[in-house]
């Protein structure tokens, strides 16, 4: 895709799932990669594993809880790469917690999701502007979109994350930077894959039925729309929203019918 090649970009919670995915696809574009993510042991050994295929990589370690940590990994960036083309906000709080969530539960979601999201953009946008152009992908879900059961949490987290991507997009468009958010289905990253007890084989079938194309993602093909999203490629695109679900949000409370003919997986 055209404007990626040799750009330099920064992952939030890049160590795994999508946005280790995120990171792969950069590098495979001659990209400089600076990764976050709270856990110090992966994120350490996902630098050393890229970097021995010759991915010009780096690691820092922290949490979005902290308002500092923001401004850090900013810093960093500029120190490894010398500027920020592409930014991925991809950490967030897994916490999905209903009718008893807790103030604690409620306030790392937000914290760590859209004000971290929010915090993040407030920092690269002033980098991005001085350079006439940018882009940043709001990791969202589809759970941004629709009402699942105990889940009041993170499905209010991701629905302000979509809603700050429009504003933000609003806003930062005279700066040249373009704003937008894909809202993946379910996808085999660690937290799917830890619901499903690690028996992918199992859960495939069952958990593909929520989806027209009758199976779950996987974190490359997240990746693959990120990409899009950063390159020339969707160079009059932004503050809008891209499923990446294989259908999800398109179906209605029938799903795909037991008895749905069905032509292929791809």
């Amino acid at each position: 895709m055209r404007g990626l090649q040799g750009k330099r970009a920064l992952v939030t919670g890049g160590a795994q799932g999508i946005g280790r995915a995120c990171v792969e696809a950069f590098l495979s574009y001659g990209c400089s990669v600076v990764i976050s993510d709270i856990d110090n042991e992966t994120g350490l050994a996902t630098v050393e594993e890229l970097k021995a295929k010759g991915g010009d990589i780096y690691f820092i370690h922290g949490d979005m809880l902290d308002e500092k940590f923001c401004e850090e990994q900013v810093a960093f960036a500029i120190e490894k790469m010398g500027g920020i083309d592409f930014l991925i906000n991809n950490a967030f709080s897994f916490i999905a917690a209903g009718l008893e969530a807790t103030r604690n539960e409620w306030q790392r979601s937000l914290e760590v999701g859209p004000i971290g999201f929010a915090k993040m953009t407030q920092e690269v946008s002033k980098l991005m502007e001085q350079q006439g152009k940018g882009a940043i992908v709001n990791i969202s879900s589809i759970s941004a979109h629709i009402a699942q059961p105990g889940r009041w949490t993170y499905n209010a987290a991701k629905g302000a994350v979509n809603q700050l991507t429009k504003c933000t997009a609003l806003d930062l468009a005279p700066m040249g930077i373009r704003v937008n958010s894909v809202s993946p289905g379910w996808i085999w990253t660690r937290e799917v894959l830890k619901a499903a007890g690690y028996d992918q084989e199992k859960y495939e079938p069952i958990w593909g039925k929520y989806h027209m194309m009758r199976r779950c993602g996987q974190p490359e093909e997240v990746a693959s729309a990120c990409m899009f999203l950063c390159s020339d490629e969707a160079s009059f695109i932004t503050g809008t929203d891209l499923p990446v679900d294989g259908g999800y949000l398109g179906l209605g409370g029938e799903g795909i019918g037991e008895d749905a003919e069905y032509a292929g997986s791809n």
